[in-house]
């Protein structure tokens, strides 16, 4: 037996559906854009940092033109420093300056100088580490310079006082290298065929506080050479660098531990820097 419907009722159905439809429109949006402001909040509150100047029991904070009586020189020449931007005018200008590295300074004012009254960043990198928060976390890496053993200080790289924050007389990435070539010595060279990566700056391989990746480096593996390198992937799996197969080569190692170019900074006799 067939059933027939009336011919209105499946224009009473989509009529309904077509309601409760738009019913829901404005409901779901109020609930996006609720849920937006929720983020938005929440990605505000977590990103937020206070920073707070060292502090030493007993001391307050006098200004940084008290420091200027014994050391003259020492404030002259950081008006040329990075850090100098931290500077604030006026009566805001009392908890900033010498004073936001060093700690409140009245109890070594008063003493003339004693000693234990006032911080010294170089012996310790934790005064460092109240503004530099990420470079806390990269020296926490399984490759890192030494600076939590005590070994390598901030100051060996850094000028706090004078100039560029950076040693070397310059924020370019090759004046940069001189500080780091200041230590590591047998990068420098000279080398009769330089790698050109070097000619660009340390920093274009290596993260100079901290990495995951062993030497610092900042790409694991093959992947630090093929950034410059280009590849070519051909048929059949095939990768050719530089005009040569490279496919069974990559399968050894790295471009270096897989004994090809381990003269990776230089060499004096090869000009793919093999040896």
């Amino acid at each position: 037996m067939t059933r027939f419907l009336p011919p209105a009722l499946p224009r009473f159905i989509g009529a309904l559906a077509w309601r409760r439809q738009a019913l829901s429109r404005p409901l779901a949006l109020m609930l996006a854009g609720l849920s937006l402001a929720v983020v938005l909040i929440s990605c505000a509150t977590v990103t937020r940092t206070v920073v707070a100047p060292p502090s030493i029991p007993g001391a307050t904070f006098i200004g940084s033109v008290a420091c200027a009586d014994c050391h003259e020189k020492l404030c002259q020449d950081f008006k040329t420093a990075t850090h100098a931007a931290l500077q604030a005018k006026g009566p805001n200008a009392t908890e900033v300056g010498c004073e936001s590295c060093h700690g409140p300074g009245s109890l070594h004012n008063e003493s003339g100088g004693g000693p234990r009254t006032i911080l010294n960043p170089k012996k310790s990198p934790e005064v460092c580490f109240q503004c530099h928060l990420d470079k806390r976390g990269e020296f926490h890496s399984a490759s890192h310079h030494p600076v939590l053993e005590g070994r390598v200080t901030c100051g060996d790289c850094h000028a706090p006082h004078k100039g560029p924050a950076v040693k070397g007389g310059s924020t370019a990435s090759l004046s940069e290298s001189e500080t780091c070539l200041a230590c590591h010595t047998a990068q420098r060279g000279p080398h009769v065929f330089v790698h050109e990566a070097l000619r660009e700056g340390c920093t274009v391989c290596h993260r100079p506080h901290g990495s995951v990746n062993a030497k610092l480096l900042t790409q694991r593996n093959a992947t630090l050479c093929l950034r410059c390198h280009f590849q070519q992937q051909q048929v059949g799996g095939r990768v050719v660098i530089g005009g040569q197969d490279h496919t069974a080569f990559l399968r050894q190692g790295t471009c270096w531990s897989g004994g090809c170019h381990e003269a990776v900074h230089g060499s004096q006799v090869n000009t793919s820097l093999r040896y």
